[in-house]
């Protein structure tokens, strides 16, 4: 039943691994509920304290969710549906569900292209997502972004100008509008092609969700083309995702020097595919697939979209964080508890201000280069880590003992 599915994926406190253990184990969230305590802890990599977490047996919040989602006309995938992409399920740490508002198309017959970049972006960025994405489209691509201000917007405006279809993930709940000027953008991707997020309605915009968003834009989708990235910038985290899961990268070139082009400019000198036009991207799917990817030839002329009146009001989103760039944080003190033997043993090896190299990493620690890969992603999605060039790293919390 989609209660016991919605009961496990908002279990307060249980880590992602975790649920996909005890799925695994058990095979069905409504067997995971039923469990006790002994048969909790006999399935494979579950603390204790995240089987702990299982013996919560409240339904309240499952029933208030799917009450809302019948409301607001939202549907439910979950992790064992045939509809479920299976480019996503095999990621490290798909989500046990998914929200989905529209019609999702069939994945992974498609030539998705995950289109990100930062939302501080300049003129030249919005004009080459929006170019970008339109002849992805017109060449038989579906772009997957993330909706955001800056580049994610400007890329679904591009490929919606095309005909083509979109795929917009987010970090809040479907009928919750952020930034609150997409709302239109919203409506208009929900139409033409699927709303996708792994939170249930009424869940506002949190700093944490954009992270641990991306994974599933590069999840979908077969590449990602990443169009303005300064330094630090959350759009360099899909890149590394996407290179972790198998995928192809590409980056727009920008000015040298020009601050929010820094990143770009880095991936494409450390082997990233340089990115000029949308068949740039494509000419490398043609083979994989020939019935869906061709050349546009001439493309037709941007037009932008149409501006429709509201006749009934919309929900702001209160005091909504800005994630994306941000200065430096305060180290905060975390708990071991709900953290993996590997990701405390990276904490303790880590320092706030020299990084480290990921091999050196390894060596230290005694831990295989895969899942100290993978203890990283997690720590970085957590906030817990920082990556600099070179995939070295910073630890940016302190580890209460």
């Amino acid at each position: 039943m989609l209660k016991y599915w919605v009961w496990l994926a908002e279990l307060p406190g249980l880590k992602g691994p975790s649920r996909l253990a005890l799925l695994r184990h058990f095979g069905s969230p409504e067997d995971i509920f039923f469990a006790d305590r002994e048969e909790l802890l006999l399935a494979e990599d579950v603390l204790p304290t995240q089987a702990e977490l299982a013996l919560n047996h409240d339904l309240s919040a499952a029933d208030r969710i799917l009450a809302d989602c019948q409301r607001l006309g939202q549907r439910i995938l979950t992790i064992q549906d045939a509809e479920y992409p299976q480019r996503l399920r095999n990621i490290f740490d798909p989500p046990p569900v998914l929200y989905v508002k529209g019609r999702m198309p069939a994945i992974d017959e498609e030539a998705a292209i995950a289109v990100v970049g930062t939302r501080s972006c300049t003129p030249y960025g919005v004009a080459s997502a929006e170019r970008l994405s339109q002849e992805l489209a017109a060449c038989g691509a579906v772009v997957v972004t993330g909706l955001a201000k800056g580049v994610d917007s400007a890329a679904a405006r591009g490929a919606l100008r095309a005909g083509g279809a979109v795929v917009g993930v987010t970090g809040n709940g479907l009928d919750v509008y952020y930034p609150w000027e997409s709302r239109d953008l919203y409506d208009d991707v929900a139409a033409a092609g699927v709303l996708l997020s792994e939170y249930p309605p009424g869940t506002e915009p949190e700093k944490t969700h954009f992270p641990a968003r991306n994974r599933i834009m590069s999840g979908l989708s077969v590449a990602a083309l990443i169009v303005e990235a300064p330094e630090r910038s959350g759009a360099l985290i899909t890149a590394r995702l996407a290179l972790e899961q198998g995928r192809e990268v590409y980056a727009v070139p920008g000015p040298i020097g020009a601050p929010a082009s820094v990143g770009c400019n880095r991936l494409i000198r450390d082997g990233a595919g340089l990115a000029a036009e949308g068949w740039d991207i494509l000419r490398d799917f043609r083979e994989r697939f020939p019935e869906k990817v061709r050349p546009a030839g001439e493309l037709p002329a941007w037009t932008p979209l149409p501006t429709r009146r509201r006749t009934e009001p919309r929900r702001r989103p209160e005091a909504a964080p800005e994630p994306g760039e941000e200065p430096k944080p305060v180290p905060r003190a975390v708990s071991p508890k709900g953290l993996t033997d590997d990701q405390i043993a990276l904490l303790r090896v880590l320092e706030p201000e020299n990084p480290a190299q990921v091999d050196d990493l390894i060596e230290t620690t005694g831990i295989p280069a895969r899942r100290v890969s993978s203890a990283l992603t997690m720590l970085e999605i957590d906030g817990c880590v920082q990556q600099h060039s070179g995939k070295r790293y910073t630890r940016t919390v302190t580890l209460a003992e």
